[in-house]
């Protein structure tokens, strides 16, 4: 079915909801700390627990850098349908939620800590969490309403 004004790209365009916009905009921000951080990190110490490692404040180690990647890619790849999109916000809420969970328990642990996580990991996996909600419930526009006025 096409657009009535013959330009379903267009259409295609403006039916975006905002949340997949966020779902994107979040997708494309994991990728790139993901792919920066190997810069950081380098490939050695995949599981190094090494707070000198970080990148503008956040800690990581090459372990961290594939879980930033993998996230960001799920981004990129479900922002387009509305239905991705609240999958990838339900992803981000839970994942996110455990890995805040698991943060507050080993950020002091040298040795149960994998990801390298610190106090200001522990605060963008509580936003991501947040944001992860916001994409997965945020209310639909009533498309008919609007459309009438």
């Amino acid at each position: 079915m096409t657009h009535p004004t013959g330009n379903s790209s267009a259409r295609a365009t403006t039916d975006r909801a905002p949340y997949q916009w966020l779902a994107l905009v979040i997708g494309v921000v994991y990728l790139l700390v993901g792919v920066v951080g190997f810069f950081v990190t380098g490939f050695e110490g995949f599981t190094e627990h090494d707070h000198d490692q970080t990148l503008l404040g956040f800690a990581i180690n090459p372990l961290h850098n594939i879980v930033h990647i993998l996230i960001g890619v799920l981004g990129v790849a479900l922002w387009n349908k509305r239905s991705t999109a609240r999958i990838y916000g339900w992803i981000l809420a839970v994942g996110y939620g455990a890995a805040s969970i698991y943060g507050l328990i080993v950020a002091g642990d040298a040795e149960g800590n994998i990801l390298n996580i610190n106090g200001a990991d522990n605060g963008l996996h509580i936003a991501s969490t947040l944001a992860g909600l916001a994409i997965a419930l945020w209310p639909e526009r009533d498309r008919a309403r609007t459309s009438r006025t």
